[in-house]
């Protein structure tokens, strides 16, 4: 019974997997939180892969003296580096951004022509590429990087002309390929589902941080270790480092105001 109420652990290189955990309490309300934002050190995207992999481990190790029962990796960067290496670390279900999106897409397409707009290295490192066509061979993947959305979305520009503009402008290519599901490959994307949905008509699309939570809610249910409490959960906050602008980030990532608590994160690594 008590393992069932231990929580469930969310890591992200910054604050963008706030997202993530939006929609883990939509389905799972009765579920408590432990997230952990590594705002010290990122962006990962620019690090070697030894260095995200263990920056992965000490996120891990701070999370697990939390007593979660699950780890879930809401960085794209870290679960296209990271992933197998943690499944081999520890002894807790792991669960990661972009095997759900890409599951989600296989599902989707019809004409086996799927697009993924990311940051760089998510896109540089192929990841969706190679889950996808590990599910299929034969989708025909677009990646697509587009850096400039992460600054839009934490600069509040979501409902401004520039935004759709911009937007517009990545969509095309993909569009002209005769994509007919995209995926957002970037926990910061699915603030602007509105926009993009205004601009590829019938194209599906495919917002991993709600795949992840589906998974995580069927995961616990399998291995029955869903929390046994008829009250809400809490959802605790932990960062690396204090942003001026996380009250705002965070209201519009999770959609409510929340505190956090600050963690020296090499505290709890290998070294």
């Amino acid at each position: 019974m008590e393992h069932k109420n231990s929580p469930v652990g969310v890591f992200d290189s910054g604050i963008g997997g706030l997202t993530v955990v939006k929609e883990l309490l939509k389905i799972m309300p009765f579920e408590d939180i432990v997230y952990f934002g590594d705002t010290a050190r990122l962006p990962y995207g620019s690090k070697s892969n030894r260095l995200i992999t263990r920056f992965s481990i000490e996120n891990t190790i701070f999370l697990n003296s939390k007593n979660v029962k699950m780890i879930v990796v809401a960085c794209n960067t870290a679960s296209a580096v990271s992933l197998d290496y943690l499944r081999n670390f520890i002894k807790l279900p792991v669960i990661g951004v972009i095997e759900c999106g890409a599951l989600a897409a296989v599902k989707l397409t019809r004409n086996k022509r799927v697009g993924v707009i990311g940051t760089k290295s998510t896109i540089n490192s192929g990841a969706y590429s190679k889950t996808i066509n590990n599910l299929d061979p034969e989708i025909k993947v677009f990646e697509l990087s587009t850096p400039l959305l992460v600054h839009l979305v934490e600069e509040n520009w979501i409902e401004k002309d520039i935004t759709k503009i911009i937007l517009k402008e990545y969509l095309r290519p993909l569009i002209e390929n005769d994509i007919d599901t995209i995926i957002l490959g970037c926990t910061h994307y699915p603030l602007l589902k509105e926009q993009i949905y205004g601009l590829i008509g019938e194209i599906s699309l495919v917002d991993s941080s709600k795949e992840v939570a589906l998974l995580v809610l069927n995961t616990l249910n399998i291995q029955n270790i869903l929390s046994t409490r008829k009250e809400p959960g809490t959802t605790n906050v932990f960062l690396s480092d204090m942003h001026p602008e996380f009250s705002k980030w965070a209201k519009e990532f999770l959609g409510k105001e929340i505190t956090a608590d600050l963690i020296d994160i090499e505290q709890h690594g290998l070294y």
